[in-house]
Parts: structure tokens; sequence; C-alpha cells
């Protein structure tokens, strides 16, 4: 028998087919459709959230200065400037809005008159007696100049008392392009000797000058405010610098540069009172109006009327991106991380404006309070 040299014949070893192991048996599970962790956390999270906190009373341990401890103010001034500036939030990255709605938006953040209202202040102060001290003391010398802001029907709901810094009221006169420079310098001086007053007498303007000053918006006349609801109210919705004249304001200009009869002119200007007023106050009221109710329909959506602070922020703000890591990854990954802000009524109707700025508002107003928990941080509830 021939010796093999290669061992091929003998490569082609036969492995056994059969082997011991078993298969799983599927798990009963399986035809449940799958669900990240992570997902189906939130919505059990959010779900009892809901149960727990929107339908049950929330402890009340009194009320909470939460505003006033974080807004870390010492005076009126200071308290001015911050409600001028944190009004509104900046433009997101990823708004959700075109170049034509984006230019809407910051151009009625601009024409906003520079009001803060004295409950606004005392809001954020807390400090009743020394706020009114000081209130008193800059307003006669001339540092700060008090409006009167009627409301929208209900002087209660108003704005009532307001506090504009001369500076900017100053510079809002000079920047008309409505007036000219003669007018705008005696009215200057006319509120540099009246500083501590929100109405001026008819006799101080002639007629020109008082409808000039009506259409520019810096005067409003009492019988304009006596029909119910602020005339400076019912403004168109855009900014457009004009106020709504009285019946004396809507007279020809013919008549408005000739001779005027005695009577007539005794009794459409000299008799009647001027409110002082500024450019756009009928758009920033009706804002505000609109953040009041928006606010206070969130507080509505729970059974009890109140509601954790940060759960009503979130209400505010809406279901919204924002830059959190997991957030930017799902939208790597091309998934949906929540909606775009344009999309939400806190900019498709508020113009961003702050959530801390319309709960500061709010107390100032008495439509809501603030109280400890002492558990979920403080609470918002509705009066």
């Amino acid at each position: 028998m021939p010796l093999r040299i290669t061992s091929a014949p003998v490569a082609g070893i036969k492995k056994n087919r059969k082997s011991n192991h078993v298969r799983p048996q599927p798990s009963p599970f399986s035809a449940h459709p799958r669900r990240k962790a992570a997902a189906s956390s939130a919505t059990a999270l959010r779900s009892s959230w809901k149960d727990v906190h929107d339908q049950d009373q929330l402890p009340d341990l009194g009320l909470s200065r939460y505003i006033s401890e974080t807004a870390s103010l010492t005076n009126v001034v200071q308290a001015i400037r911050y409600i001028r500036t944190t009004m509104f939030e900046n433009l997101p990255q990823r708004a959700g809005m075109n170049s034509t709605r984006i230019a809407e938006v910051l151009n009625l953040r601009r024409s906003l008159p520079p009001l803060a209202s004295v409950a606004h202040i005392h809001t954020v102060l807390d400090a009743p007696t020394q706020v009114e001290k000081e209130i008193m003391e800059m307003v006669t010398s001339g540092r700060v100049r008090r409006l009167l802001v009627p409301g929208r029907g209900s002087d209660a709901a108003g704005l009532g008392d307001c506090l504009v810094l001369a500076e900017e009221w100053d510079q809002l006169v000079q920047d008309n392009g409505i007036l000219e420079a003669s007018v705008k310098h005696k009215f200057q001086q006319i509120l540099q000797r009246t500083a501590n007053i929100s109405a001026i007498s008819g006799s101080a303007f002639t007629v020109p000058e008082y409808m000039a000053l009506i259409r520019a918006g810096f005067l409003v006349s009492s019988s304009s405010l006596a029909h119910g609801s602020s005339s400076i109210a019912s403004l168109p919705a855009l900014p457009n610098n004009t106020a709504v004249a009285t019946p004396a304001s809507r007279k020809s200009p013919h008549d408005a540069r000739n001779h005027i009869p005695a009577a007539d002119h005794s009794n459409s200007f000299y008799t009647s009172t001027l409110f002082l007023s500024l450019p756009n106050t009928g758009p920033y009221l009706r804002l505000l109006d609109a953040s009041r109710s928006h606010l206070l329909s969130l507080l509505d959506r729970s059974g009890a009327g109140e509601v954790p602070l940060h759960l009503l922020r979130e209400r505010w703000d809406g279901a919204v991106e924002n830059d959190q890591s997991f957030n930017v990854a799902k939208r790597i990954r091309g998934e949906i991380s929540g909606v775009l802000p344009g999309r939400t009524k806190k900019w498709k109707q508020l113009y961003g404006m702050s959530f801390r700025w319309a709960l500061e508002e709010a107390l100032g107003a008495g439509l809501v309070e603030l109280f400890e928990t002492g558990s979920v941080g403080p609470g918002v509830r509705r009066l």
C-alpha cells in the first residue's frame, strides 16, 4: 500500500451537525412595540405629576419672597431698568420664524413705551415704605416722571400708576418726527415745571400744538377717557405713533390755522384736562392684557387653580426644543426633539415675552400669589 505524502484526503473531517444548542423560546413581550426607556419613563413621570399636582392642592407654608430675593435690586431706578430690560427674551437660534416675522417682532419691541408700573416695582423690591418714599423723592426732583395709564374697561385691572425715567421720556420727544422743534421745546419746559403731576391744563397749549401732541401720542384728552375704556387701548395693533383724536382734534387743518370762535375755543381746549401719555401705549396695553390672560389660562388647566412655579414656566414656554445634549442628539438623528419656538403662543402672540416678567406683572396686579410649598419649590395660585 503506497505511502500518502499529503493529508488532503483526511483533511475533510465531517463535523457533527447535531448540536446540543437549544433555540430560546420567544419572549412574551416580543409582540409589543419597542419603545425607548427614556421616552416611556418621561411619559410616566408627566402622567404621575399631572395626577398628583394638577388635581390636589399644594401644601401652603405662607407667602413666598422668591421674586424679591432673586431679583437682587436695591433702589427704584434699578427696578425700572430691570423691568424695562427683562420684558422679552432673546431670539433663539432656531426660532422657526421667517425674516418678515422676526422683523415684526423686533420692531414692536423697540416701539413699546419705557413704562414700569408702580405695582411691578413693589413686587421686585418688596419694601413698601422705602419704595414709596424713594418714588416721591425722585418724582419731586424730576428724575422720574409719573404717568397714569388707564386699563381696558376697568381701571382696577389696568396699570394705574407708572413710572418713566425722565431721560428716556425726553429722548422719545426729541426722536419724534411729527413734532416741530418749537413744540418739543415748549412741551419739555412744561414737563419740567410740572414734574410731579400727570395732567396738564388745556390752556397750556395752542390749538395746533394741542393737536400735534395728541397725534404724536404724548397727550390724551379727558373726554377721550370718559367713554368706558381708554382710547389709547383701542389703537391699531401695529405701532404707528398715533393716538385717537378728540372731537376738537378732528377739525380740518383750515379751521386749526384760522380764527376759532371764542366759545368753541374755550369749551374744547381751555376747559379740558390733558393727561400725559406715551406713543404706542395701546399696543403695550394689549400685549400686557394678552399675557395676563394667557398666564391665568395656564393656571386654569389645574383643577385646584394652583401649580408649582417650574411647571407653570414649562407650560408658558411650550414643548419647545432646546440645546440640551439629548435633544441635540435627537436632531442629529433626524428625530423630533420638540416644536420650534415660533409655533408657540409665547412667540406668536406675545412676541417672546419672558415668563418671569409676566408673572411679576400678574403678582403686582393682584391676579395671582406666590407661596411656599416646602417640597416642590414656590407655587403659584390664582386669586
